[in-house]
Parts: structure tokens; C-alpha cells; sequence
């Protein structure tokens, strides 16, 4: 069960009366809610993409218990708490994987999505096929894109909030350019905290 605090709950009411006219649907709304209020920036709002019916899918999968993959252990702890007392998913980082020795090239980070993408979806059933999150490796995501490209299964959803300079703008375009699920936050904005915030709001949804 979640009890929120009087003054989160007071700012979610600050936050809706605040939003611009949109054609979000609930979900959606929800996620930009949490977005906005973890940023404290309404400019999230311009900035915001989903893919249609992206919301819905991974609330259907996190219900089915599909796991979620982060980028950072910064993000995976900031999930977790959130998933324990709703849905009960595991949540695990892209860190689990960088004790291997070759690294095929790719940073600790790209190689360690890659690696977890492979074994957890060949664990989970396409209907529990996991989530990832991306609060800050641009070179994550792309990678992920990459072999997704020969994958039979793909996420049921991709949180695309990489964070920064170098990387991070391509990145975003590469995924937005494809039809997985997704939700992107456009420009060199993220970062762990608001890629978290998403999958935290898709969460509440579950229960």
C-alpha cells in the first residue's frame, strides 16, 4: 500500500493546475505529472514523446511481472522501493554485468544492457518482457537499438532519458525512429532520477 506525503500529494494538485491543455491520455498524464515534479520544470511538457499505446502495454507487463533493466544503479534504486510495494518486479542494473572481461568494444554500461536484455528476455515470456531504462548512457541506448535489431522479442517498453551532451540528442532520434514502445523526453534533458520517475508512475498504475 502507498501512503503519500500531504505535501507530495499537494504538489501533484499544484502540478495539474498548472499543465497546458494536451492531448495526453490518463496514463500519459500520469507519467508527465511525475516527470514534471521530479524536474520541477513544466518545459517537460514540450519536451515529452510517447509512442501510441506505450503507457498501456507496459502497465499490462508490469502486471504480468515483467522485470526492469536500468542503466545506472542510481535508477534501480529509486525503482525499487516503488516496485516492492506495488507489483512486486524485480529490478535490476546494467552494473550486474560489468565484471565480464570483454567488453566487445563497447563502454561497461552498453555492454551490460546488451547483456541483461539477453538474459532476462530469454527468461521472460513476451508478455513479461522486460522494461528498460535509460537515465544516462546515450551509448546504452543506441547499442540496445542495435540488437534489437536481430532480437525475437522486443521491450515492452524503452525509456529513452539519456542525459547530457555527446550522443545523448542521436540516441534519442535513433529510438524515435522505430516502432518499440517508448517514451522520450526530447533534447540533451533526463537522467536517472526522471527516467525512474516514469517507470514510478506506470507502477502506481498496477495496483
Amino acid at each position: 500500500m502507498i501512503k503519500d506525503h500531504p505535501i507530495f500529494l499537494e504538489s501533484i494538485r499544484f502540478i495539474k493546475s498548472n499543465l497546458i491543455k494536451n492531448n495526453f491520455n490518463y496514463l500519459e498524464n500520469k507519467v508527465l505529472e511525475r516527470l514534471v515534479h521530479t524536474s520541477g520544470d513544466f518545459n517537460i511538457q514540450k519536451l515529452l514523446e510517447f509512442s501510441e499505446g506505450a503507457c498501456e502495454k507496459a502497465v499490462k507487463s508490469l502486471k504480468a511481472g515483467a522485470p526492469i533493466l536500468t542503466d545506472t544503479d542510481m535508477a534501480a534504486a529509486a525503482i525499487k522501493s516503488m516496485a516492492k510495494n506495488t507489483n512486486g518486479n524485480s529490478v535490476v542494473s546494467a552494473k550486474q554485468w560489468f565484471n565480464d572481461k570483454d567488453l566487445s568494444g563497447l563502454t561497461k554500461t552498453a555492454y551490460g544492457i546488451e547483456k541483461g536484455w539477453i538474459e532476462l528476455s530469454a527468461k521472460n515470456s513476451e508478455s513479461q518482457s522486460p522494461i528498460i531504462v535509460i537515465g544516462s548512457s546515450p551509448t546504452a541506448l543506441i547499442n540496445l537499438l542495435k540488437i534489437l535489431q536481430n532480437s525475437q522479442q522486443i521491450p515492452s517498453l524503452i525509456i529513452g532519458m539519456p542525459v547530457g551532451f555527446i550522443g545523448v540528442r542521436q540516441s534519442k532520434k535513433e529510438l524515435l525512429n522505430t516502432n518499440y514502445p517508448r517514451i522520450v523526453v526530447n533534447s540533451t534533458r533526463g537522467g536517472a532520477a526522471m527516467a525512474a520517475a516514469a517507470v514510478n508512475a506506470l507502477l502506481r498504475e498496477t495496483i
